[in-house]
């Protein structure tokens, strides 16, 4: 796998939000009351957990974004700025808070509820403000914690200056059309794949997408089509122990290692490093490795 000195310059367009984690010995049923074990607070949002992914492997990071006027909206920009991220296009609303989500999780199995609040505020005009450091870039990573305008905005607006452009299609939605044939790559969860494509046949979608889309599962394991045969790759880890954050670590690791002008398959093996490295710490963005690591 190759790094060349050159720092790519990164544009994350996505959500930022506080994660609010409880541990439950079971989860609870229609009507069920549990008692937590414990529970902690910690800054997500899948466009700020890739922002600072990719800043701690060595991107110049630059984030878009949009956050409540409230103490949570400023306990993420103080993080961000710690992480190096570059945050003179986050905007900022006092028509709604930041952003939440709401996870509720035991050893094996977890629930997720995003309130996407402030999130929801981004609109195309702050993506245009960015401009010129679009055009600079060298890539731009989305997620689908964005409203569809928002994405379609801004991957026109990157392709437009022929940008690497990638998407981790998670929460998965039904998307245009026009944007899965527009971006560079496309990381998705296996059990998702059917909300996303109307084919119900993985080894469809995969040939249909060859060399554009990864899919991954909760084991670590990754695989993609490369016009020829399925190409399998799996990180061992005995200690998967918290799965929230991993598709965001595989994205970064997965963009940096093509950003340095890697094969897939050398991207596809640094996307599960990372992830893997997530999972041994709780909090979406706690485990986020440097390179130094992981190589």
């Amino acid at each position: 796998m190759k790094f060349s000195k050159k720092q790519p310059k990164v544009i994350v367009i996505g959500s930022c939000s506080i994660d609010k984690v409880v541990q439950t010995s079971k989860l609870p049923g229609s009507g069920e009351f549990v008692v937590a074990e414990k529970s902690a607070h910690y800054l997500g949002g899948k466009g700020a957990n890739q922002a600072v992914g990719m800043a701690r492997l060595g991107a110049s990071v630059y984030f878009i974004g949009c956050r409540g006027m409230d103490p949570a909206g400023q306990q993420i920009m103080r993080n961000l700025v710690s992480e190096d991220v570059n945050v003179g296009f986050v905007a900022e609303t006092d028509q709604e808070s930041t952003g939440s989500t709401f996870i509720t999780r035991t050893d094996h199995e977890y629930y997720v509820v995003v309130i996407p609040a402030a999130n929801k505020c981004l609109t195309t005009q702050n993506i245009d403000a960015a401009e010129k450091h679009i055009r600079e870039c060298d890539m731009v990573l989305l997620q689908l914690e964005v409203s569809d305008e928002i994405l379609k905005h801004s991957v026109i607006k990157a392709k437009s200056f022929n940008k690497i452009v990638g998407l981790y299609a998670s929460p998965a939605r039904k998307i245009d059309q026009s944007v899965i044939d527009a971006v560079d790559f496309i990381v998705a969860k296996s059990s998702e794949l059917s909300e996303m494509f109307e084919d119900v046949h993985h080894e469809d979608i995969l040939k249909k997408y060859f060399n554009k889309l990864f899919v991954r599962d909760e084991t670590n394991s990754a695989v993609f089509f490369d016009g020829t045969e399925m190409i399998y790759q799996r990180e061992e880890n005995d200690m998967l122990n918290y799965q929230i954050g991993m598709g965001d670590g595989f994205t970064c690791g997965f963009a940096f290692a093509l950003a340095h002008g890697n094969t897939l398959s050398e991207c596809v093996k640094l996307g599960n490093k990372v992830a893997a490295k997530v999972s041994r710490k709780e909090g979406a963005q706690t485990g986020l490795p440097k390179l130094s690591e992981i190589i």
